[in-house]
């Protein structure tokens, strides 16, 4: 950890910023199995919220690894560093009254737990939506070919076949993707931000 440093606080405070942008921050974080659709969603409600003038932001898991967390493997010491990091950064995002939507695997518990704690210490909304599909409906689409190699043995510690998924067991959200669609999913989600106060238009 580094030493000899000190935080410095901005002029302007959270509710004043959310004022002065006219909304307010959250981390909307999807977690669920590989093609249990939480990219597709993320991407579906990134859209949504920009089309109606809002300020949103999308993190994807394949996408911030060509970048920020291109440093990591899939092991389990990597992945808890790319949760922890995403946590970190969704928190940045929140904090400058975007509502960050992130799409990550994030396996364990206590990864999205460390997430959640950041935002509450912040004071900042956290908001775990479980992307839930069964492991035979996502091996069925498999539309990177992903379960089929880990199945061959060619992926080492994939998530659902050799590493465990540790599901959520009190999200604020749960959508089951074998059930409903895209625009379903999307509409489950505003529907609970409307709810809540944090955004005031659809």
């Amino acid at each position: 950890m580094a030493t000899n440093i000190t935080f410095h606080p901005g002029a302007v405070t959270q509710d004043e910023r959310d004022g002065l942008l006219g909304q307010k921050g959250a981390t909307i974080w999807l977690t669920g199995l590989s093609a249990s659709g939480k990219s597709t969603i993320a991407t579906a409600l990134e859209q949504h919220l920009l089309h109606k003038k809002l300020h949103a932001y999308r993190l994807d898991g394949d996408n911030i690894r060509f970048g920020l967390n291109k440093d990591l493997g899939f092991d389990q010491a990597s992945r808890i560093e790319n949760i922890r990091r995403i946590g970190e950064v969704s928190l940045l995002f929140a904090a400058s009254s975007t509502l960050s939507v992130t799409a990550f695997i994030s396996p364990y518990v206590s990864d999205r737990q460390l997430a959640r704690d950041l935002h509450e210490k912040a004071g900042l909304p956290f908001i775990e939506v479980f992307v839930d599909a069964p492991l035979s409906v996502v091996e069925q689409r498999d539309p990177k070919g992903l379960y089929k190699k880990a199945r061959a043995g060619e992926i080492k510690d994939f998530t659902g076949v050799s590493a465990p998924y540790e599901p959520p067991t009190a999200p604020e959200i749960h959508i089951r993707t074998d059930q409903v669609d895209v625009a379903g999913a999307v509409e489950i989600v505003v529907k609970y931000l409307l709810e809540n106060g944090l955004i005031s238009s659809v």
